[in-house]
């Protein structure tokens, strides 16, 4: 892939890949900025030895995926959405103050979902990837993710019932 083919596909992505982190991070948006920036920068240096019969989006949300895991395993990297309130940032609320908090009962809902049931459901639902795609990215089976999503589903119907 050349260099300009990947600038062209990463300038598609960049806004669902900073979302589905956005969602993962439990809102906190200066972590998933920071998880992007560097998934990014990963998928850079290999973007040579990508295959153009694969999905690019698959292949950079696993590598956003995998660096969310590994900030995960750094110790105090990522803050509870309950101790960093000024770093949220919710989508169209940047002009109107009483919209602040429109999604914080969701992200909070998501965070509390375990991770990889937490994963499955948002590529699922908020981004509308496929159970392979998801199997792909999470380095899972078909039959997994299924679960996971299924689970995830009724958690956070549970935790949102009014």
């Amino acid at each position: 892939m050349t260099r300009e083919r990947f600038i062209e596909l990463v300038t598609t992505e960049q806004e669902p890949l900073r979302r589905f982190l956005l969602a993962l991070c439990g809102g906190d948006r200066m972590v998933a900025d920071d998880i992007a920036q560097d998934a990014l920068i990963k998928a850079y240096f290999v973007h040579a030895g990508f295959e153009e019969r694969f999905k690019f989006r698959t292949w950079l949300f696993t590598i956003a995926y995998r660096t969310f895991l590994d900030y995960q395993k750094r110790p105090k990297v990522l803050h509870s959405l309950s101790n960093h309130p000024e770093a949220l940032s919710y989508p169209d609320s940047a002009n109107r103050p009483d919209d602040a908090f429109r999604y914080e009962s969701l992200y909070r809902a998501i965070n509390s979902l375990p991770e990889k049931e937490r994963a499955a459901t948002i590529l699922y639902h908020l981004d509308g990837y496929t159970v392979t795609d998801i199997a792909r990215i999470t380095n899972s089976n078909p039959v997994a993710v299924r679960q996971r999503i299924s689970r995830g589903l009724r958690r956070l119907k549970e935790i949102l019932k009014p």
